[in-house]
């Protein structure tokens, strides 16, 4: 059954000037993203199936 978004949030905070975060920051910052992505696509379904 496909799963159809009707919403995509998105936000971004832009320092300039600011140094490059390190390769192994850089990384869980993105598994953390990606993991709160997956929750918030769990949710989703889960409120979906309660209907």
């Amino acid at each position: 059954m496909p799963i159809e978004i009707k919403e995509l949030h998105i936000k971004i905070n832009v320092n300039e000037g600011s140094k490059p975060a390190s390769p192994a920051k850089a990384k869980s910052k993105d598994e953390d993203a990606v993991a709160e992505c997956v929750a918030q696509v769990m949710k989703i379904i889960e409120r979906k199936k309660e209907r």
